[in-house]
């Protein structure tokens, strides 16, 4: 069983910066590309940024220039630095992992609240 556990989210005024952590723990063999998803009341799920483990970034047009992905394989944990923040950016994120233990699997947290006050 393999869990992703995000945490740094919260409530900030516009213009404001947060840093998202999420950890993947359990019977991990490999972590292939980890990336963070958003979704906010009434609109569908949609990719913020991806990384893969050899480290090359991808960004949605929305967030580039902004927002900053990152990972530490030795930590099995990938990061989100978030600045210059956007009432637009209110959403839930959630962290995605492709992880493989006996077999490859896309796996998904909890998700965080991120609030930007306008």
């Amino acid at each position: 069983q393999v869990q992703l556990v995000e945490s740094g989210g919260g409530l900030v005024q516009t213009g404001g910066s947060l840093r998202l952590s999420c950890v993947a723990s359990g019977n991990i063999l490999r972590i292939g590309t980890m990336g963070w998803y958003r979704q906010a009341p009434g609109k569908q799920r949609e990719l913020v940024a991806d990384i893969t483990s050899g480290l090359i970034p991808s960004y949605a047009d929305s967030v580039k220039g902004r927002f900053t992905i990152s990972r530490d394989n030795a930590k099995n944990t990938v990061y989100l630095q978030m600045n210059s923040l956007k009432p637009e950016d209110t959403a839930v994120y959630y962290c995605n992992a492709n992880v493989l233990t006996k077999t490859w699997y896309n796996y998904w947290g909890q998700g965080t609240q991120v609030t930007v006050s306008s």
